[in-house]
């Protein structure tokens, strides 16, 4: 039994250790594709993406690591977002990981759980940006993607999570 338990612990290093490599390499090439292409891939919010794939593909002590770590490796190879921003960005993301364990015990449905968990994440990610615009810490607008393609990504990213809701392996 104790063979089985420490393969399974193994498998899941693995795979969890997998999945940062493809997230790290994803989040260091989205300048250059978006680039390249010309294409806004922000506007699908690439770090959230990568951290709802791996509540629903990893552990959930890996979804809080990326969620602490993308932005600041993203400033750290790219200069972007700025220092501030990454600041805000990786409390969002921590704030939408720990939401959506808070509300998938409350109410037991993970689609309602990650739609108000991204929902209100956003909005204290929107109350904190303002503030930290008004007192010219941040430079720019107040949203730089429309609302109606944050909210389309918010269904696609709850819908993906009730899809696989029976492979869901975060524990939840």
């Amino acid at each position: 039994m104790e063979a089985t338990l420490a393969t399974g612990g193994t498998k899941e290093i693995i795979k969890s250790s997998i999945f940062d490599i493809l997230a790290v390499t994803l989040i260091y090439f989205i300048p250059t594709i978006s680039h390249l292409f010309a294409l806004p891939i922000y506007f699908i919010e690439p770090m959230r993406l990568v951290v709802i794939l791996a509540l629903v593909h990893t552990s959930n002590k890996n979804a809080y690591i990326l969620a602490a770590t993308l932005p600041i490796f993203s400033f750290l190879v790219s200069a972007h977002p700025v220092f501030p921003k990454v600041l805000l960005i990786t409390s969002e993301l921590l704030f939408n990981v720990w939401l959506f364990f808070y509300l998938t015990e409350k109410f037991k449905n993970r689609f309602a759980s990650m739609v108000l968990s991204i929902t209100i994440s956003k909005i204290a990610y929107y109350i904190v940006k303002f503030g930290l615009i008004s007192f010219l810490i941040l430079e720019g607008s107040l949203t730089s993607t429309p609302i109606i393609i944050q909210i389309i990504t918010t269904l696609i990213f709850s819908g993906y999570v009730f899809i696989l809701r029976d492979k869901f392996s975060a524990g939840v």
